[in-house]
C-alpha cells in the first residue's frame, strides 16, 4: 500500500526553479509547459524536510565539515540497495557529479588527450572535454530495435588510439538503458586492457524499474574497482539538487589523491552544510519514499506509452529500464528538428529537450520528463498530440 502521496501539484513559481523558471530564457517563451529539466516535481522524503528544519532553528550556520556518520550513510545505503561493499576512506567529495567529471577530466589526463564518451548522452560530457581542451572521442550508441546498444568493436578501436578516460552513463541518460552486467564486464575489460580509467556517473542508480538492476562497475572485480572513479548522488533519486552534494568513490589510493589535489586546487573543502544534512537524512530514512516513487514513476511511464501508442503510433517511445526521463523518436514523423522544436513550443505550447543537444545519435529524438504529477503527465500528453495532429 502506497504511504506517500505524489500526485499533489505544488506550485513552483517563484522558487529559482530552472525547470519552471528559465523557459522563456531557454525556449523563447515562457507560454509553455516544462518538462525538460532532470529534476522532479515532488517533495522529498518528510525527514529530509525535518532534519534541514532542525539546521534550521539551530540558527548557527558557521563553518561545517561531513563526519563520518555521513559517510557511513552511503556505505551502509550501497550496500543495502546495490550489494557493493565500500570503505568509508574510499569517498570524498563535490558539489555535484557535472564538477566530479570535471574534476576527473584535470586530475587523470593533460590537455590534448583523448576522453572518450557514447553519444546521445548528457550533455554535460561534451561541455566538460572541451572546456578543459582535451579531445572528444566518441563511440557513438547503436539503435536496434529502437533500444540502444554498445558497439564493443569500435570502443576497442576508440581505445587502441590511447585513450585515457572513458565517461560511462550509468543507467544511461537519456536513453533510460540499464547497462547489463555483461555489457559492463565487456567494457571493463577493454578499459583495463588499454589502460584507461572509467569515470562512472550513477547519479540515476537508484531510479531502477524491475526486472532491471544497477550494477555499479566498480563493484564487479578488483580490477574494474582500481581504474573506476563512481560519481554517485541523493539529488537525482530525492529531488535534492539545490542542495549541490555529491559523493565521489575511488577505491585506488594514488587515484584519490590526484582526484583530492584537484578540490583543493579548485578551493574546495566541504559540502554546504544543508546538502550534508539533506545527503544524510535521505540515505538513511528515505527507502520507504523511493519504493513507491518507483511505483509512481513506472504508473507515469505506462500511461505515456499507452497514450503515445494509440494516439500518436508515429512516435516510438523509448521505454526507460531506469531514470525518470523518456526518449521519444520522433524520426517517422518525417519533420527537421528545428520543424519537431517549433511544433512542440508554439503549437502543442510544450518545453522538451531535443535530441540534438546529446550529440550524434540524438537528431530526430525528444526527452520528456515524467517526474511529475499524473495529470501534469497527462496534459503534457495532450499537448504533444496537439503538436503533431
Amino acid at each position: 500500500m502506497k504511504k506517500f502521496d505524489f500526485g499533489q501539484i505544488i506550485n513552483r513559481e517563484n522558487t529559482s526553479s530552472v525547470k519552471w523558471g528559465l523557459t522563456k530564457e531557454v525556449f523563447g517563451t515562457s507560454d509553455v509547459l516544462p518538462m525538460w529539466v532532470a529534476d522532479m516535481d515532488f517533495q522529498p522524503p518528510v525527514e529530509v524536510k525535518e532534519a534541514i528544519q532542525e539546521r534550521v532553528d539551530h540558527g548557527i550556520f558557521g563553518y561545517t565539515y561531513t563526519s563520518s556518520s555521513t559517510a557511513d550513510s552511503i556505505r551502509d545505503w550501497l550496500k543495502e540497495r546495490h550489494s557493493w561493499e565500500i570503505e568509508n576512506e574510499w569517498i570524498l567529495y563535490n558539489l555535484g557529479v557535472v564538477p566530479s567529471i570535471a574534476a576527473a577530466i584535470e586530475a587523470y589526463t593533460e590537455p590534448g588527450d583523448k576522453v572518450m564518451l557514447q553519444s546521445p548522452v548528457y550533455a554535460p560530457f561534451f561541455e566538460m572535454i572541451r572546456k578543459n581542451n582535451r579531445e572528444i572521442v566518441n563511440s557513438s550508441l547503436l539503435l536496434k530495435d529502437n533500444r540502444f546498444e554498445i558497439d564493443f568493436a569500435d570502443i576497442e578501436n576508440k581505445l587502441k588510439e590511447g585513450v585515457k578516460l572513458f565517461l560511462l552513463c550509468n543507467p544511461h541518460n537519456p536513453g533510460g538503458r540499464v547497462w547489463t552486467k555483461d555489457e559492463l564486464q565487456k567494457m571493463g575489460e577493454l578499459c583495463h586492457q588499454y589502460n584507461c580509467l572509467i569515470l562512472s556517473d550513477e547519479i540515476h542508480h537508484d531510479l531502477i524499474f524491475q526486472p532491471n538492476k544497477h550494477i555499479p562497475i566498480a563493484s564487479l572485480n578488483e580490477k574494474f574497482r582500481d581504474i573506476t572513479i563512481t560519481c554517485i548522488a541523493p539529488t537525482k533519486t530525492f529531488n535534492l539538487a539545490g542542495l549541490q552534494a555529491s559523493a565521489v568513490i575511488i577505491s585506488n589510493d594514488k587515484l584519490r589523491k590526484q582526484f583530492h589535489k584537484v578540490l583543493q586546487r579548485q578551493g574546495f573543502y566541504s559540502l554546504p552544510a544543508f546538502g550534508t544534512v539533506g545527503m544524510e537524512a535521505a540515505y538513511r530514512h528515505g527507502a520507504d519514499w523511493l519504493d513507491d516513487l518507483l511505483v509512481y514513476l513506472q504508473e507515469n511511464i505506462n500511461t505515456v506509452k499507452s497514450y503515445i501508442e494509440k494516439h500518436l503510433p508515429a512516435i516510438e517511445i523509448m521505454e526507460p529500464e531506469g531514470t525518470y526521463l523518456v526518449w521519444l523518436n520522433c524520426r517517422n514523423l518525417q519533420l527537421s528538428d528545428e520543424e519537431i522544436k517549433e511544433r512542440l513550443l508554439y503549437k502543442g505550447k510544450l518545453a522538451l529537450e531535443p535530441g540534438t543537444k546529446y550529440g550524434p545519435g540524438g537528431e530526430g529524438f525528444v526527452r520528456m520528463n515524467i517526474a511529475c504529477p499524473h495529470d501534469i503527465v497527462l496534459d503534457g500528453l495532450e499537448r504533444l498530440k496537439i503538436a503533431f495532429q
